[in-house]
């Protein structure tokens, strides 16, 4: 359902600035309608279309629309707003149940997988966990607000091909892998990155064992490491 979403978007943009040049909407509109804060909004819009956690769309969708509005109504100045506002969803998400489901603080340990696969979720907390799975298939983690370390070196990867799907929005992920993997970096951030850093890469990596990592940062980041 993502790409469908995704592709309407971008009919709907080539739609509109169609008609700015053909002068049908006013060229004061341009603007609003293509700026940083409705690109938060459509990426908002697409993460809402898929089966994982729609946390970090709602999140999206409610910063970019906040910053937003000083640009549709100008005697409107939401930065007096902006931290009572994250005050109180802050509060709020304490207080909710599905806030508490995600561990509000800081986690450390040695991470459970399912069958080798991780799924960590971060909302307003951080963690740092270590995996000795021998059988590592990849899986998800995801973190707003948050912040993750994983330490995989006593790991390994399992045969074939697995993904492990990165998703950072103002947050952060930090991987620690072994030197001999093979690693595919896919990287989609907008106003942030996540970047290979490890200062020791074996030349020869098995090439029936890799992982592919996808990641998708908003005003967030992370690297890879190895010792």
């Amino acid at each position: 359902m993502k790409k469908y979403a995704f592709g309407g978007i971008v009919i709907a943009a080539g739609l509109l600035l169609l008609a700015f040049n053909a002068e049908l909407l006013p060229y004061s509109w341009k603007h609003v309608l293509f700026s940083w804060q409705m690109l938060l909004i459509a990426i908002g819009v697409v993460s809402l279309f898929g089966k994982e956690n729609h946390l970090p769309g709602f999140i999206l969708i409610a910063v970019g629309s906040f910053f937003l509005i000083p640009e549709i109504f100008h005697d409107v100045r939401t930065q007096e707003y902006f931290w009572p506002v994250i005050l109180i969803a802050l509060g709020i998400l304490v207080l909710s149940k599905s806030f508490r489901r995600h561990h509000f603080g800081m986690k450390e340990g040695e991470m459970k997988s399912e069958e080798g696969y991780i799924n960590e979720e971060n909302v307003f907390a951080g963690s740092k966990q270590k995996l000795t799975h021998q059988q590592f298939r990849g899986g998800k983690i995801s973190c707003v607000f948050g912040g993750s370390e994983v330490d995989l070196t006593q790991a390994s990867l399992a045969p074939g091909e697995h993904v492990l799907e990165l998703n950072m929005v103002f947050g952060g992920v930090e991987l620690i892998v072994p030197a001999d993997w093979k690693i595919i970096l896919k990287n989609s951030s907008v106003l942030g990155g996540f970047s290979d850093k490890r200062s020791i890469v074996r030349d020869n990596p098995d090439p029936s064992k890799v992982l592919i990592i996808k990641a998708n940062a908003v005003f967030g980041g992370g690297e890879i490491k190895s010792y």
